[in-house]
């Protein structure tokens, strides 16, 4: 019930900003913030780096350790703030005056934007040991408490942004520091209180300062690639197109997000275990974790995007005041790229948890850093904005299937036994889900009757495909033990 009320607040609220920013204001917001996150990567990779050595130590139960490698992460991330910092208002502020497509009356107010993507950047790296602490204690209430805090905050922007007498766009910039500063301070004072290893000591130790950091190198190359995928592309479509399409992008995106969110704190759960397992040599219990994980993943993305895929033009149009075009096609594409990102993401956890990364980064980095290149000759040669999708998509199926075989003597899962569980059971719901809703949606006329009953139906045939096809006895169990202590909470 939390994350549906967070999925439709932040759908809300995207609609409000948007309809008080217009298009273009929106798309400047978009593809500037964008240009900063593209510097995020770093951090993104020493977050992982992060994470996975936390995990690791407190399955091996080692809390001296822990507090050591805790530590030992946040003098890291002090480290990249300061690095980006320097990177982003040199090299970043020169792309930003000179190679961005920016309205010239909008130039000032792309600059408050710019400045305070930089300050809330830097912020979420000052976050980062914090929350892989509390991810990998699995204190997974202390995310559900923090995020009611997070979805009030954004409530609150939309409803300042509607009654501010201030430039929208620069007052909008700074709305959206002061909450990721709020929620640090959240996540600090949750740790502090709690977990004794989260105490702050003088203390370095080279050795695991260049551990930790080589094994994050692996993963800033793995970041680049999908920074690369997501904004790259948003900066080609800049280029080529300007900040209308921008717009388009930054709807479907929105979109994308509230529905990842359901799997991301899914996977959140799940992932600790995987690494754990992994540190303790419990293969099989490994194993099937990543098989449920990825599953569980596919079906739960699937019945929120289902509908959301069939039915995007009477989502989007309910949704908002004006619809920029292209909205559409590329939130179908993105869903597409979300659900397979997803049902990969066990397989990439698991890889961290070996700590040999080289291979498997240098193989799937180096298919995604193909995107952009691949995307700007598509669009050279005159292809629509959604060509670049179509590449992304492309690539992320070829990149997911590489995943499996590289992982597999990681990890001693059988590649066939990873085929036969997800993929196929995956294809299998997948098909058979699609066929009743598409069926009604091609031979009835357009109403919004038909809009719902579309939507309730397509999440209805995935369920059921899902609970007869997709689990296997024992998983059906487990469902029915979740949703029977479920039902005990609300009584």
């Amino acid at each position: 019930m939390r994350m549906i009320l967070a999925m439709g607040i932040s759908l809300y609220t995207s609609r409000v900003v948007l309809s008080q920013l217009g298009v273009t204001d929106f798309g400047v917001y978009n593809v500037v913030g964008g240009v900063v996150a593209m510097f995020s990567v770093l951090n993104s990779a020493m977050a992982g780096s992060t994470q996975r050595y936390l995990t690791f130590e407190l399955g091996r139960n080692d809390i001296n350790r822990l507090n050591i490698v805790f530590n030992t992460g946040v003098q890291i991330h002090l480290l990249i703030a300061l690095i980006v910092v320097i990177i982003t208002e040199t090299f970043g502020l020169w792309l930003l005056n000179h190679e961005m497509k920016i309205p010239s009356d909008r130039m000032d107010a792309a600059h408050w934007v710019f400045q305070f993507s930089i300050l809330s950047m830097v912020i979420s790296f000052l976050n980062v040991p914090y929350t892989a602490l509390i991810i990998a204690y699995e204190r997974m209430s202390a995310f559900a408490y923090i995020s009611i805090i997070e979805v009030l905050l954004k409530l609150s922007v939309a409803f300042l942004l509607i009654v501010s007498p201030f430039e929208k766009l620069k007052f909008y910039a700074l709305l959206t520091f002061l909450c990721p500063l709020i929620i640090r301070f959240c996540y600090w004072r949750y740790c502090n209180k709690n977990f004794e290893t989260s105490k702050l000591r003088r203390i370095f130790e080279p050795k695991l300062f260049k551990e930790m950091f080589s094994f994050a190198g692996w993963g800033l190359f793995g970041q680049l690639a999908s920074m690369g995928s997501t904004q790259g592309v948003n900066v080609l479509l800049n280029v080529f197109f300007g900040p209308i399409v921008n717009a388009a992008r930054g709807i479907a995106v929105q979109v994308q997000s509230a529905v990842m969110q359901f799997s991301i704190n899914f996977q959140t759960a799940v992932n600790p275990q995987i690494t754990k397992n992994y540190a303790s040599s419990h293969f099989a219990e490994m194993h099937e974790l990543m098989c449920r994980s990825a599953k569980f993943s596919f079906f739960l993305l699937y019945a929120l995007g289902l509908p959301i895929m069939i039915e995007a033009p009477f989502i989007l149009n309910i949704w908002l005041t004006e619809v920029p075009e292209y909205s559409v096609t590329f939130l179908r594409i993105i869903l597409w790229i979300t659900i397979i990102d997803a049902v990969a993401n066990p397989l990439m956890v698991a890889a961290s948890a070996s700590g040999k990364i080289k291979k498997y980064q240098s193989i799937i980095g180096g298919l995604l850093l193909s995107i952009v290149p691949i995307a700007y000759l598509v669009l050279k040669s005159g292809g629509n904005p959604a060509s670049a999708f179509i590449v992304h998509l492309a690539i992320c199926i070829i990149a997911f299937i590489a995943r499996i075989y590289i992982v597999a003597p990681l990890t001693q899962i059988s590649p066939s036994l990873f085929f036969k569980k997800v993929i196929m059971r995956c294809i299998y719901v997948g098909a058979a889900s699609i066929i009743i809703p598409v069926t009604l949606y091609v031979s009835t006329a357009d109403s919004v009757m038909r809009n719902i009953l579309v939507i309730l139906l397509s999440i209805f045939s995935v369920c059921v495909v899902a609970y007869y096809w997709g689990f296997d006895e024992k998983e059906r169990l487990y469902l029915k033990d979740m949703i029977a202590k479920y039902k005990r909470k609300l009584i």
